[in-house]
């Protein structure tokens, strides 16, 4: 009987080592839900860039407005019959 309770003891202390501690035991399982998390939140930030850039094509594929803003912006493009004026700030010694 020694043996048996023995052999059980044993058993039950594996068993117990492999739910806590062994290969997909609930340790993996909290550090691979950590990881499942921090994914999920590059994966939002990369959709809004990802809306965010098609939204940008889009308005440059029907108007002429975005181009024009970008070319300004960008380029330093000056539309004809305007006149650009730069400001610049004094030098700080």
């Amino acid at each position: 009987m020694r043996i048996f309770a023995l052999a059980l003891i044993i058993l039950l202390s594996w068993l117990q080592f492999e739910l806590w501690l062994g290969k997909n035991g609930i340790s993996d399982y909290y550090s691979v839900n950590n990881e499942i998390e921090v994914q999920q939140l590059v994966n939002e930030k990369l959709l809004t860039r990802n809306a965010e850039m098609f939204a940008e094509i889009d308005d440059l594929r029907q108007g002429l407005d975005a181009i024009e803003e970008r070319a300004r912006h960008e380029l330093g493009m000056v539309k004809e019959g305007e006149t650009f004026y730069r400001l610049i700030g004094e030098e700080s010694n």
